[in-house]
């Protein structure tokens, strides 16, 4: 009885050390293959192109100064005439041109006037091109100085008047961005695999970056550069 308790003992303790072995290669096996989930490469993809703007917006912009505000509006009223006569004549429709209303400023109640100004009105007026005829409007202010043949001279150079060319068809080209965005990232990410002796495996998280418009350079505002990044985090396996 005695010799069968201790075969009993010893057959307990052989079992037990046995499971531990097996739960110990059971966790280490667990361990390395959560472990191996936890390798990422994080990389990011870059889809770029360029667009031509599809509208514009021409601020138009002249002055006229003196001293009688009546003589002075019909002036004005007359050359805003002149102008809309022009461009609608260029091809521009009438609902593409507004006229804001004049600009006044009284010379002789600036109070950082230092001497009498020789004429007490200087007003301004403007009237504003929207329109999705970029070339054509391109053009006309390219020649814009046919207004001056015509007695129309403009104000040119002033900061509050810059043409601006705008791109609104930012959702035709989404998909196709984004797309390939996503498919250069992971070239990058499949390029770095390789390297490292490892296999590309699903993706982890992923990011799609904010598109980002801009000119494509200071001489062509017309041009746009249409940007976006998406970051890619794959994961990676032996």
């Amino acid at each position: 009885m005695e010799s069968l308790g201790k075969n009993g003992h010893i057959l307990t303790l052989a079992a037990v050390v046995i499971g531990a072995a097996i739960l110990s290669f059971s966790i280490f096996s667990s361990v390395k293959y959560f472990k191996s989930y936890d390798r990422v490469v994080s990389v990011k993809g870059l889809a770029e192109r360029d667009v031509p703007a599809n509208r514009v917006i021409w601020p138009i912009a002249f002055k006229e100064i003196g001293n009688d505000l009546a003589s002075l509006y019909s002036s004005i009223n007359s050359k805003n005439k002149i102008i809309k006569d022009y461009l609608i004549a260029s091809g521009l429709d009438e609902t593409e041109i507004s006229v804001s209303a004049p600009q006044i400023i009284d010379m002789s109640a600036e109070r950082y006037q230092s001497q009498p100004a020789a004429y007490r009105y200087n007003i301004t007026s403007v009237l504003t091109v929207t329109s999705e005829k970029v070339e054509l409007v391109r053009g006309l202010i390219s020649s814009q100085s046919d207004l001056l043949q015509k007695g129309v001279a403009l104000s040119t150079g002033d900061y509050q008047f810059v043409t601006q060319f705008v791109y609104t068809k930012l959702n035709e080209i989404k998909p196709a961005m984004i797309e390939e965005a996503t498919k250069n990232a992971r070239e990058a990410a499949e390029k770095f695999a390789k390297d490292s002796q490892s296999r590309l495996g699903k993706i982890k998280s992923a990011s799609q970056g904010q598109f980002s418009i801009s000119d494509r350079d200071a001489n062509s505002p017309h041009i746009k550069v249409v940007r976006v990044v998406s970051t890619v985090e794959y994961l990676l396996r032996d």
